[in-house]
Formats: structure tokens, C-alpha cells, sequence
């Protein structure tokens, strides 16, 4: 009598068990196009959660990173970096701002704007003013502060009281912010187009809106431009559709073509107040990232790139509206601007990320039950034509599944 031998079970992960991780893993990639470790070839229209905003192994970032890896990695903060001068100048004459902070993350880069604008306050004398409007939906981060400004339950639960300071109001609804201002309101957080939140774009009256409240009443203007900036909606940062100028913004993302790196910028008049020892980074513009962070604005910044990015985005809204316009039962809408796009589902938008995983290609869940299209911005018409290929096909699956139940 032969032993009955039990399968083997897999021995547990040694990595916190905080991702619901998909069962794939990939081994190389080439623009938008990602090489699994079996083989399989995959279209990556997420693009690391919108970070590979140049797609997988751009020849100018790898150069720029190899180049700056054979010289100097670290140095710290403590002394001059030249390459995170020259960024932090070219940041400054391509927007708003007239100084800029430089992180690892959107997180920290949020953390630096919340503290430039309590600081801003304590420095004019009103220490009481620390308290910043946020709006319901919104994302700003994983850290406790940037956590208590999203002000989502379901990332507060089970981490303690929640970092005052953060009052939230509903989404786009302008006399329920006016009414939420009070003597302690030093500022107002937005995301120009909430990504997390399932890509709701704010209407760019309400954005200018928001200045002339900020105006108004003394407060800073600071914007989230985590995801939506570095060209993502065709402008550098897409609070210039609206034609306003924040006094704060945090970026990342994009900024580093998938190289860890996020800054804070702000004007002169808001980032007065943060003098020597007022903050700090110990990471934060180190050589590598600086490398990397200007040869991506090399790119970025180059004559014709944002408008590839305003024409092909127009081209792929257009693609998907008639995806959704074939498959009523599964899509309700489109909605976003330049390659920030996003499916209104009326299925559970799981399902959809999931079908569209076996017709290989990637997408992101978002809020609102939305699937996220975030393709590299260097994709072009052939791209397109495969992705709307493909999320039709997963789309009609879908719809087929449900039919049959």
C-alpha cells in the first residue's frame, strides 16, 4: 500500500499581508508593455498607479540613472546637491511656485505642504489657524496626517484618534465649504481630479472658486497634484486648465518616472515660515532621484510632448466611450482628462479589473466603483487600438458571466 502524500502548501510570506497582491509578477518591461516571469505579455495602461509616466525602461531615464549611480548615490542634506537645484529652478519656471521641497513620496510631500501652511500661520501670528478643509472622496495619503485628510473610515479604522485638525465637507459643493470656515481654517486641500476617489474631476469654476475664497478669508490654497501632475492631463499640472495658481501643491508620482521621489511647492510668501530646522529629510533629493526627476522634465518639458498627451488622451476618451456605448450593461460612463481616465461601472468594478487581467492588460480600481485607465504618456494610436481590443473583449466577458448567472 502506497503513502498518500499531502500537497505541499507554500510557505507563508515573510511581507506584511497589507496588499491583496494579483498572482502575476513581472520580469521586464518596454514602453507600455510589461514581460511576466512566465512569459506572457501584458499592456500597461496603470502604469505603476500612474508613476511610469514615461513607460518601462525609457533609454533617457536609465541613462541618467546609470550615469548618476557610477558618480554618487548620497550625500544628505546637510550640503548642496547641484542636481536638486537644478530641478527645484526648473519646477520653479515651469509653475507657480518659488520654492520647492524634495521627498521620497506623495505622502511626505503632503506631510511638508500641511506643515509650510501651520507654519505659515504661526509664523503671522495666528498659531490658532491650523485647521485645513478637506473634501469627502479625497485621497491625500497613508500616513496618520494625510490619512485624517482624506478622512475615509475605512483607512482610519483601527489606528488610534484621528490626527486633528482636518475638516472634511461634501465633495464639490461650494456653500457647504463656505459654512465649514471657521476663525481656526488656515487652508483648503484639493485634488484637482480626485483619483482614488474614482476620478472626479472638481469643475475648474469651482477651483477658481476655491482661490477667491482662500483670498478672501487669508487662507493657502494647497493642491494635491500627487497623481494628476508631471503631464498626466496634458498640463504640466492640471490645476492650469482652470487658469488659478495654488500657494501650495505636493507632487510625486510622474515626477520620477518610477524612481521614488515627490516635492512640495510652494510661493515664497507661503514657504517663508520653514527655516532651517523647521523640517527635514534624510533621503529626500538625494543624487539619484534629482537624476532622474530632470531627465524626466527633459522629456516632459520638451516642445509638443503635452500636447501628445492632450491628443492621444482625446483620442482614448473617445475609444472608451465607445467601449462603454457597446456595453451598456457593464459601463455607464467615461469620465476624466488626458490619459487620467476612468469606467463608471455598473458591475462591480473588481470584476472588470479582473477580466481585464485575463485579456492582459492592466487597469487600476479607483472609489465609485471606477476602473482607472492610466497608460504611460508616451503611448500612441497603436496602444490605443489594442486597449480598446482588449477591455471590450473583458467587458463582454463580463456581461456574458453575468448573463448566465
Amino acid at each position: 500500500m502506497s503513502a498518500v502524500t499531502s500537497p505541499v502548501s507554500p510557505a507563508p510570506s515573510p511581507l506584511f499581508s497589507t496588499f491583496a497582491r494579483a498572482d502575476v509578477a513581472f520580469e521586464r518591461g518596454e514602453g507600455a508593455w510589461l514581460t511576466a516571469t512566465d512569459g506572457s505579455r501584458w499592456l500597461d495602461f496603470g502604469s505603476g498607479i500612474a508613476v511610469n509616466a514615461l513607460g518601462h525602461a525609457h533609454p533617457h531615464l536609465v541613462e541618467a540613472l546609470a550615469g548618476q549611480a557610477a558618480k554618487l548615490w548620497h550625500v544628505s542634506n546637510a550640503f548642496r546637491i547641484p542636481e536638486q537645484e537644478r530641478l527645484a529652478a526648473r519646477l520653479v519656471e515651469a509653475s507657480f511656485a518659488d520654492r520647492v521641497f524634495f521627498t521620497n513620496s506623495g505622502a511626505e510631500a503632503l506631510e511638508c505642504a500641511i506643515k509650510t501652511a501651520r507654519r505659515y500661520h504661526h509664523a503671522a501670528g495666528q498659531p490658532e489657524r491650523f485647521r485645513i478643509l478637506t473634501f469627502e472622496g479625497a485621497f491625500h495619503g497613508r500616513t496618520l496626517a494625510t490619512l485624517a485628510a482624506g478622512g475615509q473610515q475605512k483607512y482610519l479604522e483601527g489606528f488610534g484618534p484621528k490626527v486633528e485638525g482636518f475638516d472634511q465637507v461634501p465633495f464639490a459643493d461650494h456653500e457647504a465649504l463656505k459654512a465649514a470656515i471657521t476663525p481656526e481654517t488656515g487652508a483648503i486641500l484639493v485634488e484637482p481630479i480626485q483619483g482614488e476617489g474614482g476620478v472626479r474631476a472638481l469643475p475648474h469654476v469651482c477651483l477658481r472658486g476655491l482661490r477667491e475664497l482662500c483670498d478672501a478669508h487669508g487662507m493657502l490654497l494647497i493642491f494635491d497634484e500627487v497623481q494628476t501632475g508631471i503631464g498626466r492631463t496634458g498640463k504640466l499640472f492640471a490645476h492650469e486648465w482652470a487658469g488659478v495658481a495654488p500657494d501650495i501643491l505636493a507632487s510625486a508620482k510622474g515626477l520620477g518616472g518610477g524612481f521614488p521621489v515627490g516635492a512640495c511647492l510652494a510661493t515664497e510668501a507661503a514657504a517663508a515660515a520653514m527655516t532651517a530646522g523647521t523640517h527635514g529629510t534624510t533621503f529626500g533629493g538625494n543624487p539619484l532621484a534629482m537624476a532622474v526627476g530632470n531627465a524626466v522634465l527633459d522629456v516632459v518639458l520638451a516642445p509638443g510632448f503635452l500636447e501628445h498627451v492632450q491628443s492621444i488622451g482625446l483620442r482614448l476618451k473617445q475609444s472608451m466611450a465607445q467601449v462603454v456605448d457597446q456595453n451598456p450593461t457593464v459601463f455607464e460612463t467615461v469620465r476624466g482628462e488626458g490619459l487620467l481616465l476612468g469606467l463608471k461601472c455598473k458591475v462591480p468594478s473588481a470584476d472588470v479589473v479582473a477580466a481585464m487581467r485575463a485579456e492582459k492588460v492592466l487597469g487600476i480600481g479607483a472609489g465609485d466603483n471606477v476602473v482607472r485607465l492610466l497608460p504611460p504618456l508616451i503611448i500612441g494610436e497603436d496602444e490605443v487600438r489594442e486597449a480598446v481590443t482588449r477591455v471590450d473583449a473583458a467587458a463582454k466577458a463580463v456581461a456574458a458571466k453575468a448573463a448566465a448567472v
